[in-house]
């Protein structure tokens, strides 16, 4: 008994954090890119004409989602889970993640796309 007690908590313990939301520390956020020129980015390309975005001057649009815990979502787009990697490709071309989603494409090169999810996955 106290083994099947023991193989339940242990499996539970899992779950749990399998589910639970990504955390990643700053060094997995740098590896991605560079935080601070991804927030000037944010408000030069105009993502706060449709996203809230804390700490970036403006960015109190209503038409997309509030981005101030996005680093802490475990599903981007409804459909990607929620990864450095994954939130720089859906910032780069959401069209071709989800094709006629509302996020235009709006250019940006990988390494852009890269430093602006470095600086959204800083709010949590």
């Amino acid at each position: 008994m106290p083994r099947m007690i023991a193989f339940a908590l242990g499996a539970a313990c899992l779950c749990l954090g399998a589910c639970a939301p990504r955390n990643p520390s700053d060094a997995a956020i740098y590896a991605i890119g560079d935080p601070d020129r991804g927030k000037a980015l944010i408000a030069e390309v105009g993502c706060g004409a449709c996203h809230q975005i804390p700490g970036v001057a403006g960015a109190d649009g209503l038409v997309g989602p509030p981005l101030g815990t996005v680093g802490q979502r475990t599903i981007i787009a409804g459909v990607l889970p929620n990864t450095p990697e994954n939130l720089a490709r859906w910032i780069e071309a959401p069209q071709s993640v989800v094709p006629g989603n509302a996020m235009p494409n709006m250019e940006l090169s990988n390494h852009d796309a890269r430093d602006i999810a470095a600086y959204l996955y800083t709010l949590r």
